[in-house]
Order: C-alpha cells, then structure tokens, then sequence
C-alpha cells in the first residue's frame, strides 16, 4: 500500500530568511502595540493579586495552556503564589485546587474557548476574582470576568493568519508584566529571588554565606608570634592550606604568613632557623566575618589578590578559614 506524501518545494534560505525577518517585525510592533491597549485593567488586576490571600491560579487550553504554564511558573519564582490548572481538566476534579480568596486568570486569546466557559459558573460559586487575558475584549469570557487585560494583536505572524504567534507572545509579555509589576510592588529582592531558586546560581551566591564553607578551627593552621620559623612550617604543612595565622593567647588574629612569604624569604638568603613569626608576618591581614555572604568573600579575594581569608568574630578571634578552592567546590566562582 503506497502512502501519498505532499510534494516539498526546494528549500529557499533566503525566503526563510525574509520570514523570520518578517515574523520579528509582527511581533516586536505587536508587543508595542501591545502598550498601548493597557490601562486600568492591567492596574486592577495586578491590584487584586497583590492583595490576594490566596494564590492566582491561571488556566487556559492549548498554546494559551502552554503559555499560562510559564506565566504561573514566572510569577511564583517572584513573590505571588501561583500554579497552573488545565482548562480541561478542571472540570473534572481539578477545580478542587481553587479555593475562596484565590485570584483566578483565564487566557484565551478568542474568549470563546468553550472548556473555560463551561466553568465559569462553578468557579463563581468559588468566591474568586476572576481575571481574563483575551484578544477579544467583546468575548463571552471577557463578559463574564471581573477585569479584563487586552492581549489583542492586529495581525499573527503565521503567514496564513491562523497559527497563534503574535498572539502567544503577547500573552507571555503581558503575563511578564504582570510579574514585573507584581515584584516591583511588594518590594521583591534579589535574596527572594534566591530563596526560590536555591539550587542556580545566583541562589548560591545570594544564600551561602562564609559560615557555611569555612574550615573550622581545628583545621587552620595558627600559631603564636613567638614561635619559631620551624614550627611556623611544620604546621603550615600539617594542615596544608599555604599560609599560617599568627594568633595571640586569646585567639585574636594578629598576623599571616603564606606561602608567597616563604619564598620572597628564601630569595633573600636569610638564617631563617633564627626567625620567629612576629618578625616575618602580614600584620593586620585581610579578614571576613561568619554571616557574610560567601560571594563577598570572592571579591575580597579578587580585590587583593589572595586566595585564602581568615574568619574571624567581631573582637577579631580566628574562627575558621575560607579559600578559592572552597568557593570553586561549592560553585560560588
């Protein structure tokens, strides 16, 4: 049995070309359309989320589905409590998940999607704000919402007019603003920002601090100012970390000695056996507290050119020690 197949043109990159220019210039004049058409609806809607003790729950059906998956992933990882609900499955258990106080936003660019429709009565009976994103500010949908955001677009992009391109992209940018809007509002930092995406990196170098890498105290090498140049070594070597802090009886830092030191030292052809470590340290090296952020540590590093710093309290007593490779382990740098 043999298979028809659709003849295929020869492929003309240039044609390619010329619409994907054509489809970036839809878009782009319909995003800045796309301004234009915002007014108070916008305005109520990202109103009634700020002050909803509940979560914006945000359904939709096909591309607009797909679209309101992003827009609700977008606005949880930025301070409003969201989740998507598929319009389909909605009536069918799923509207359980929406609870009286939540802000309900429906896209569909037609406003005519019967699945949404079909719901409407029950998520009334629910006690919810119900927010529309529709191309058609004259729908049946939009008819039956509290506010309304315009995501109309005059043309697609598809050169049938018929596949949802402009469009979707309208969506996705107004639900972007609505985000946006949203952080800017409730003072949103860039430390929430991290609290929601602890395992990338700006999480790491926003919610790590110093206390959470250091080597402890047993494990840094230090010794008294007067202790000989031999035992200066011997414990740089046990504990293997390039440098030794010199330490008074209480602890405090009073001095460093490195690596570099030693061998500026040995080009000098000193009697080093007569050397004692107050008289060969950096005073006053550079130091960071526990509860400072691990990336401030970084730039320390980076500023002066070292690549180990001393932890110490507040009265300037060692703690631990922090270096690059520690940072580089927990991928700070």
């Amino acid at each position: 049995m043999s298979v028809k197949t659709t003849p295929v043109a020869p492929f003309d990159a240039k044609r390619a070309l010329r619409l994907a220019a054509k489809t970036f210039d839809i878009e782009a004049r319909a995003l800045l359309d796309l301004a234009e058409r915002q007014g108070e609806g916008f305005t109520r809607a990202v109103e009634v989320m700020l002050h909803c003790p509940g979560r914006v729950i945000v359904m939709g059906l096909g591309k607009s589905g797909h679209v309101g998956r992003k827009v609700a992933a977008t606005l949880a990882s930025t301070g409003t409590p969201a989740f998507f609900v598929h319009a389909a499955e909605a009536s069918h258990g799923d509207l359980g998940m929406v609870t009286s106080g939540d802000v309900v936003m429906a896209i569909s660019n037609s406003g005519q999607s019967d699945e949404l429709i079909a719901i409407v009565p029950a998520v009334r009976r629910l006690m919810v704000t119900l927010v529309v994103m529709t191309g058609n500010v004259d729908s049946t949908l939009a008819g039956h919402a509290d506010i309304v955001i315009s995501s109309a677009v005059d043309q697609e992009a598809c050169p049938l007019n018929l596949a949802p391109t402009a469009s979707t992209t309208a969506q996705m940018a107004l639900g972007d603003a609505l985000a946006v809007a949203l952080l800017d509002a409730r003072g949103f930092r860039e430390e929430d920002f991290a609290r929601s995406h602890p395992g990338g990196a700006l999480g790491r170098k926003l919610l790590m601090h110093v206390a959470d890498l250091m080597r402890p105290l047993p494990g840094v090498p230090r010794v008294p100012p007067d202790a000989a140049f031999k035992d200066m070594l011997r414990e740089m070597s046990a504990k293997g970390l390039g440098f030794t802090a010199v330490v008074d009886r209480g602890e405090r830092v009073i001095g460093i000695f490195t690596d570099g030191d030693l061998r500026r030292l040995l080009e000098r052809e000193l009697d080093l056996r007569s050397l004692r470590a107050v008289e060969v340290m950096h005073h006053r090296p550079r130091t960071i507290g526990p509860q400072a952020l691990a990336v401030e540590a970084a730039d320390l590093m980076e500023q002066h050119r070292i690549t180990s710093v001393l932890v110490t309290d507040a009265d300037g007593a060692l703690l631990g020690a922090l270096n690059s490779n520690d940072l580089m382990r927990a991928k700070v740098i």
